[in-house]
Parts: structure tokens; sequence; C-alpha cells
């Protein structure tokens, strides 16, 4: 979502502005910091980058902050950094111009509504786009800060979703990733009342789009995971079989203390279903260790999950008390050394486990799109089911869906022949 946001502010100042990207610093006449808030270290890193680049930046350069950290902090960090000379909310990006006028503007509403913008077009990669489908968020999980710098939840109208897929697929694009912090809700908020269309329906609607191969999208919550979406995941040609399923704990009574809505149970049928109703998916997801009250029962609940399911791809991180969040408030907080040491053992076994999955496919063929030329002769891409996948190769195979064998597997990647 980041990456897409500083893609929408880059195009909006290429339109409006005359303003075009630089590698280098002193060079610059605008920067742009644009930021995380979900844990605390990012937000404790923006400040030391700031000082760096008022002390390296030539002197009439602006310093901009946009994203999350400023919509929580807002003022506040021009009176930590007064080098910084507009603060812009993540709700706010349209407004970029807006506030290169004004020294010290602060534009941070979080009610601000874009969904009806149509932003320019920029994309870092012209063979594949991202494409925001909502924006903010309607759930009230007690450690997760991003209602309060994204707002409430509204979804984009799928007319101007399908016009921007359909203008990138044009221009060489063949696979959209859909973005959302709940892609699956998508529908139950929409600023005019006269669009009713869920995600399953949406996904119908892109998949018309002609020239368009594949449809990714993230993330998906685990809530809003009904049959009938899982059937279109599983049947609908273009959609990729890579899906994130954020567990966040496998404990139900924490995951009732974090509001999440769903149980342990709940969470495993899901999984289960997607096993059954598609065996080649892949399954990611995200894992807090170390919440308020986490007794260790609960840690090896998660534990158990993770064996039942047995994910292919692992986002797991400690506990992190965020501002504006109710668990921050909560009695029986893990001690630090408690937490880090549960993190090492799940991400031990989850390594393991992504050793074994991993070794499995050596000698298999998977359809590779690729995107991107990398050193040394190599070309990458991800395989319909996510996996990233290196090979020898030239610019002929940008852009091309080619069949892949593996002849060398690792934890993160894999290598292989093109098939003739």
């Amino acid at each position: 979502m980041n990456v897409r946001d500083s893609e929408h502010m880059i195009a909006e100042l290429n339109a409006k502005e005359p303003y075009e990207l630089t590698e280098e610093l002193g060079d610059a006449d605008l920067i742009i910091i644009n930021t995380c808030s979900v844990r605390e270290k990012p937000v404790s890193k923006l400040f030391s980058e700031i000082g760096v680049f008022n002390k390296y930046k030539k002197e009439s350069a602006k310093i901009g902050v946009t994203g999350c950290t400023a919509s929580h902090l807002g003022k506040e960090i021009i009176k930590r950094a007064p080098a910084v000379d507009f603060v812009l909310g993540a709700r706010n990006i349209s407004k970029i111009t807006k506030v290169l006028e004004e020294k010290h503007a602060v534009e941070i509403d979080i009610n601000h509504d874009d969904s009806s913008y149509a932003f320019g077009e920029y994309r870092t990669n012209p063979f594949k786009s991202m494409v925001n489908i909502s924006m903010g968020c309607d759930k009230s999980c007690t450690y997760c800060i991003v209602p309060a710098t994204r707002g409430d939840e509204v979804s984009i109208p799928s007319d101007l979703i399908v016009s921007e897929i359909a203008k990138a697929v044009k221009t060489g694009a063949k696979e959209v990733m859909l973005l959302g912090q709940n892609v699956n809700n998508y529908g139950k908020h929409f600023t005019a009342n006269d669009e009713k269309l869920n995600f399953t329906g949406l996904l119908q609607k892109i998949s018309k789009i002609e020239g368009l191969e594949r449809i990714r999208f993230t993330s998906p919550h685990p809530l809003h995971m009904d049959d009938e979406f899982l059937e279109e995941f599983a049947n609908n040609p273009k959609i990729c079989k890579q899906i994130h399923v954020p567990l966040q704990s496998g404990s139900t009574s924490l995951l009732k203390a974090m509001r999440r809505g769903y149980s342990k149970e709940w969470f495993l049928n899901r999984c289960e279903k997607i096993r059954k109703l598609c065996p080649e998916a892949t399954i990611s997801t995200d894992i807090i260790v170390g919440f308020p009250g986490e007794s260790e029962e609960d840690f090896e609940d998660t534990m158990d999950v993770l064996e039942k399911v047995r994910f292919e791809q692992l986002f797991s991180f400690k506990y992190s008390p965020r501002p504006h969040t109710a668990a921050a408030e909560f009695e029986e907080q893990i001690p630090n050394e408690i937490a880090g040491a549960r993190l090492t053992k799940l991400q031990a076994r989850h390594t393991e486990i992504l050793d074994e999955v991993m070794d499995a496919q050596m000698g298999r063929v998977h359809k590779v799109y690729f995107d991107e030329l990398k050193a040394g002769g190599k070309v990458s891409g991800r395989s319909d089911d996510g996996k990233l996948f290196f090979v020898e190769g030239s610019e002929e195979l940008l852009g091309e869906i080619v069949p892949v064998k593996v002849t060398k597997v690792s934890r993160g990647a894999l290598e292989g022949v093109v098939c003739n």
C-alpha cells in the first residue's frame, strides 16, 4: 500500500509540477519520506532519516513526511524536526501538490475521501500494476493503529478500478495486485450508495478485462472468507493460487482479546477448505507473539496451527505497543525476553517447514511471469503460486509467462531453466 501511495504521489507531481525522479540526493529539490507506523521501529527511524537528509540536501530542497506516521504524529513531526516542510497523512495523498505551496503545511484528515479521485498513471514496474480497491479499515483490532491513521473503510467504485487496470494492461501489464486493508470486505461501504458489488463480484468483473492474465490481492481477512469467495479463488483461472490468511494468534481467547472476530477452529476450517478446493495453492500468514496475556498454552495453540497449515510464507513479529490502540493499555504485558524466545521457536520451526516445502519443488515445472532484470545475466519473476524464480536470460523474457523447470532450491527463491 505504501508503494502504491508513493506511485500516486509521483504521478501527481509529474502531472502538476515540473518534478522528475533522481537517484542523487544532492540534485533533489524535493525529498519525500513515506512512512509506516504499524510497529515502533520505523517511527524511531524516521527522525534519524530526517537528520541525514537535512545534512546532505541542498539548501533550497524541501523535505516532506507522508504516510501513516504523518497521520498519527502530525504537527509533532515539525516540532521535533523543524527541517520538515510539510506533513501529509496517508488518507490525503491527492493533496501532495497543495502542501508544497505552504511552509509547514499539515494535512492529516483521516476522514478525507479520495475514493473517487482518479490519480495519474505511474508504475514502478511496467509489467504489473498495483491498484487500491478500498481505503481505511472498519475493524477495531486492539493491537492495530491503522484505523487511526487511514480512517474508516470506503470502497473505490468498481468502474474506476476496472478503468485503472485496463489502462495498465494497454501499456504492458499482465498482472494486477488488488490492495486493501481487508480486500474481501469490499463493497460494504461505498461513498455513493448506488453500487452493490462484493469482492467476489469485483473479481469476476476484473477477470473480463482482455489482456489481463493474472490477479493477485492482499490482504483478505479470515472473517470474510465465505465459501463463495473461496470457490471463486479456486476456480477462476485468472486468480493466482497464492493467498494470505492473517492468523495473528492460534489461541481463540487471544483472538477474542485482539478483536479479530474468528476462532482458531474457523481459521483452520478456512485453510482446510482452501487446501481441499485448490491443493496447489500456497498460504501465507502474519503472526504476533507476546501479545498481552499470552500464556504458554496460547503460544502452543499458535504452534499447532503452524503444524496443521504448514504456511509457505510467514511474517512474524513480537507484539509492539502502539499509540491509539486498546492493547497498549492491557495488563499482563509480556516481557521482551519471553516474547523473543517464543518468536525464535516459531521462526525456527517454520524454517524447517519451509525447507521441506522448497526441497519438494526440485524438478517441478511452474509457469513464471518474468518482470525484472537482475545482475549477472539473470531475469526474475513469480510463479502462479507466488514463488520467486531466477533464470538466466535477457530482456526478451520480460513480460512473458513461460514454463520453467526448477533446478536449484533455497528458502527464499528457486532457480530454473526455461522449458522449450
